[in-house]
Parts: structure tokens; sequence; C-alpha cells
């Protein structure tokens, strides 16, 4: 009789954990928005935050109306969940909890995106493909993985998301970042059309952008232990979710330091992020070893990740998204199959290739990743398309220039009551960028700018791809 009143307990405690850790996926959407916000411009802060809260919330209505029944609903040939409305018609024995837990999952795979497309892409069209990502992309994947589809029946492993969610955002923002193409003066061109530079655009709030990375390691804690059916797995997933990205970041910061001379600090910030995203696949079934291994992997690939994308692929993506989630997604995925061992509590089945279970593991990781990738690819590159030829993708120069606040939300300044300059470590404002004297033609005048908005308030800069000094007035 003790022991049935005990494991009641037991199993309400950790039903209760089961929300708990859904509430800190949620809170994660607050780290998405301030790491995006924080790395990139001031003039395009607003627009960013209103990304963010609208991949929740479009997500939530999708999810509701066809999504929940794609992921969970009864499989239908390993392929797809049964859509249906049993939220309205069977409420009284709803799966709230479910419900609730895999929708902030689904979220997350939306935001994703957000980061690398950010700074010129169309509101409407972003809202869009978002839902398109939370309605269809993501609950058919996922299905395959934890919904009783055809790979987890094969055995493919991935516990709380490197393949389903880091990985499919990553190549959705990868193909989305392509079509849309690079913000302008990112890449310099000679005479031939050649790229000969490439210019970094520093965020304008670091500060906001290392609070949002802390807010997402605590949320990690629930991302990953959520799914926890013991305290002993609990105690090793909070273990290896907290071990790896530190291995990681000390490994970048070792790393950018000999290479560039000083530690760079953004890169060192998405390295935290990149070591949490490899251990999320693995990190109920791997031990400290594996997480050391697998955080100090991630940790080179989110510095050659950035690297390739701005100097092989000449990609624009101002957060860094495509090395952090799409990479070390990939990373963690395969990870899974080199590193999974029966120590690990609760793992009696998944063994990896470095712990003696062979190529086995390791195959359905990789069949896995290919699986998923190419549905990821196939399906997000025909959905932008769409968008690209009815709505349009990209904001127009003028617009991207001025920036998203003012265009596409009406808003002036998303810090109103300051003054906000973009600069360079060289003390110049890049053209077409806010006066720094605003609020009269007159202030403009003095400044030597221009043109004068009796709109916005602003003066702006408008001497033909040239840059000037920035002296106060």
């Amino acid at each position: 009789m003790t022991e049935e009143i005990l494991s009641a307990v037991d199993g309400q405690l950790f039903a209760v954990w089961f929300l708990i850790g859904a509430a800190l996926v949620f809170w994660m959407q607050a780290g998405f928005a301030m790491v995006e916000t924080g790395f990139t411009r001031a003039k395009n802060a607003g627009n960013i935050l209103m990304k963010n809260l609208m991949d929740f919330c479009i997500g939530t209505v999708v999810f509701i109306l066809i999504g929940f029944g794609l992921l969970l609903g009864e499989d239908v040939v390993g392929l797809i969940g049964k859509p249906g409305l049993d939220i309205f018609t069977a409420y009284e024995n709803f799966d709230y909890s479910k419900f609730v837990f895999n929708l902030v999952f689904c979220a997350t795979t939306a935001t994703i995106v957000s980061g690398a497309m950010a700074e010129r892409t169309k509101f409407l069209s972003y809202c869009i493909y978002s839902g398109v990502i939370s309605a269809l992309i993501y609950p058919i994947e996922a299905h395959w993985i934890w919904g009783g589809g055809w790979l987890s029946q094969l055995g493919f492993h991935d516990f709380a998301g490197s393949c389903a969610i880091h990985m499919v955002g990553g190549i959705s923002a990868l193909i989305g970042a392509k079509l849309l193409g690079p913000r302008l003066g990112k890449f310099e061109k000679d005479k031939s059309g050649k790229i000969v530079k490439v210019n970094a655009f520093p965020g304008h709030n670091l500060p906001i952008g290392c609070l949002g990375v802390f807010i997402l390691w605590l949320g990690w804690y629930g991302f990953n232990g959520a799914a926890c059916t013991s305290v002993e797995q609990l105690g090793s997933v909070f273990l290896t979710t907290t071990v790896a990205p530190a291995i990681a970041t000390v490994v970048c910061m070792v790393f950018t330091w000999i290479k560039y001379g000083k530690p760079d600090v953004s890169m060192c910030l998405n390295a935290s992020l990149a070591g949490l995203v490899a251990i999320t696949a693995p990190c109920d079934v791997t031990d400290c070893f594996g997480a050391i291994v697998i955080g100090a992997v991630a940790g080179l690939l989110v510095v050659f990740g950035v690297w390739l994308l701005d100097y092989k692929l000449h990609i624009d993506d101002p957060v860094g998204a495509v090395a952090v989630h799409c990479m070390n997604g990939i990373w963690g995925t395969i990870a899974t199959g080199l590193f999974a061992t029966t120590s690990a509590p609760g793992n009696d089945s998944v063994v990896g290739l470095f712990y003696g279970g062979g190529f086995r593991q390791l195959g359905l990781q990789l069949l896995g990743f290919v699986s998923v990738a190419a549905w990821t690819a196939v399906t997000i590159t025909i959905a932008f398309l769409i968008i690209k030829a009815t709505v349009g993708l990209r904001v127009s120069e003028e617009e991207e220039i001025v920036g998203l606040d003012s265009c596409e939300h009406g808003l002036p300044s998303a810090y109103a009551g300051f003054s906000i300059m973009d600069i360079s470590n060289t003390m110049t404002m890049e053209v077409n960028e806010t006066c720094p004297v605003r609020g009269t033609e007159e202030g403009s005048e003095r400044s030597g700018c221009n043109r004068y908005d009796h709109d916005t308030g602003h003066g702006l800069w408008r001497t033909e791809g040239r840059r000037r000094d920035v002296s106060w007035c």
C-alpha cells in the first residue's frame, strides 16, 4: 500500500514538473527575442520583438486547427497523425498537458528562422511562413520521431529536439536567408561582381543579447528535462545540459583568442547556445565524458559555421542562427549514435559506436538526419518560393535603410527618449542611418543631414554610398 501511494505521488510530481518544463520552454521565447534584438540594429528592434511574439501566437492558432493532430493523432502508415478536433469535440477527455508541451516546442522551431532573416523580411511574409512551419512542416516530421511514426518505430533517438526542432529551424533559416539575399552593404563586390569584403554589422545591444542567452540556458533545463520520468534521469539530464554548453563556450573562447588575438564576446554567447543545441538529442543517453566531447565540438563548429556562411557561401545570417541551430542540430543528432551509453539513468537500449554499440544506432541517426533534412528543405523551399512569387519576401531598399520598425509597424523607435546611433569601431556612421540630432529641421541641417522627415522627426544621411564622421551638434 505504501509503495502504491509513493508511486502515485511520484507520478503526480512528475506530471507537475512536465508542465513547469513547458512553462520554461515558453519562457525561451523571451530569450530568443532578446538574443535576436541585441545582435541586430536598433532600427529593427520592434520588428524582431513583434515577430517573436507572433511566432507563438500564430503557432498556437494553427497548432489547434491542424498541427496537433498531424503530430500526435492516430498514426497513418507511419507518416502523419490523423487530423482531428478533439480539443473541441472531446474536451473532457483531452490530454491538456501534452497539447501545451508540444505547442511550446512547435513555436520554438518557427522562431529560429527569425534571426537569420532579420532586418529585411516583410512582416506579412514572415507571418505566413511561420504559420506554415507550425501547421505542417514541424508536426509531420515530429510525428515521425515522437508521434509513433516510422523513425520512432525503427529506433531513432532524439530526446528533446536537436533534429526535430533545431535542425529543422536551422535548415529553414539557411534556405530563407539564401533566397532573401544579404542585407544592404553586407558584401562588397569588385567590378567583376566578385565579393572582396565581408562587412560586420555589430549588434546594437550586447547586454540584451547576453541576457537572452542566460534566459535560453535556464529554459533549456525544461526543454531537455521536462520529459524525464525519474529523479536520477532528471539529474543526469541537468548535468549534461550544463556541461556541454560550458565546455563549448570555453573552447570557443580559447579558439577565438588564439585565432583573432582577443576572445570574441558574441561568438562565445553563440557557443553557449551551440552546446545546448548539440546536447539536446543525446542529453538523456550520454554521460559526462560524452557531454564534454559534444560541447567541445560544438564550440568549434559554431565558429566554423559563421565563417562558412560569410566567406564561402556568402549568406547573410545576422545572429548566427544557422551555425548554432542547423550545424549543431545535425551534430547533436549524429553524436547520439556515437556517445549513447547504458550507464545513463533510464537508458537500457540506445548504445553508441564509442560505447560498444556498433554502427546500428549511428546508422539510424544518419537516416533520421537525412530524411528530416530532405523533408524540411523541400517543403520550406516550396513555401518560400510561393510567398516570394505572391506577396514577396523582402522589403524595398528604402524600407531596409530607414528600418522595419518605422516602415512595417509605424514605430519611430523602439527606444523612445534615447538617441541611438549605428556605429562601427571607427566611430563613423553608415549612410542612411538616423541623424544624431533629431526633432527639428534646423537640428538636421546643423548635423549635416540633407533630408528631414517631418513624420518621424529624423534627419537622414543621403550620401551615395560614402561614410561620414559623426559629430554631436
